[in-house]
């Protein structure tokens, strides 16, 4: 008896924790939550002094392991059922390799998820920019913010490694609920 007891104990464990995973997913299909994620691994931090929006040559770009995280989170939003998805980038190229390689669709170039990491007297014009958004994001189709860490952890308090996600619930609230972090693939 003891053991069945603990067996049906453990499937109810496994059951419960797949079924908390899922709602945050399922939120983000429902339009209740958005996907933001930090671009996939660019070795070094900030820009070369030299930096021009538009000049990847410029810029900190994707390495090998950055690109293969980007085309790993196109297939994992791809299983997931997340497809169909609004797919928005900041316009530093390291951002949009990641989106482009994902290989979910068109992709569109967002100002304000531009990093301010050279700028931080910017942090709260963009990020109450990026909130304004947000308050317009409508749930017809899942969304999906490409961005840079100065910009998340303004918006949430929380620091993310490169190609990590958060998933936060909408209406944005303030500060913003953050339903899952999903680590980097």
């Amino acid at each position: 008896m003891r053991g069945w007891l603990e067996l049906t104990c453990a499937i109810l464990l496994l059951f419960a924790s797949a079924q908390a995973a899922s709602e945050p997913l399922a939120a983000v299909r429902e339009g209740k939550a958005f996907v933001l994620l930090r671009h996939a691994h660019a070795p070094g931090v900030g820009d070369p002094a030299d930096f021009k929006l538009g000049d990847c040559s410029t810029q900190r770009n994707l390495n090998e392991q950055g690109r293969r995280q980007s085309k790993a989170w196109g297939e994992k939003l791809r299983q997931v059922g997340l497809a169909d998805i609004r797919l928005y980038s900041s316009r530093w190229c390291r951002a949009l390799d990641t989106a482009t390689a994902m290989e979910l669709g068109a992709v569109t170039e967002l100002p304000v998820l531009d990093s301010f990491f050279q700028d931080r007297d910017r942090a709260a014009q963009v990020t109450g920019a990026l909130k304004g958004f947000l308050s317009e994001t409508h749930g017809d189709q899942p969304v999906l913010l490409i961005t840079h860490q100065v910009n998340i952890t303004a918006l949430t308090g929380l620091v993310p490694a490169s190609g990590e996600a958060l998933l936060i619930a909408l209406p944005l609230g303030n500060p913003p609920e953050v339903l899952s972090r999903i680590p980097p693939p």
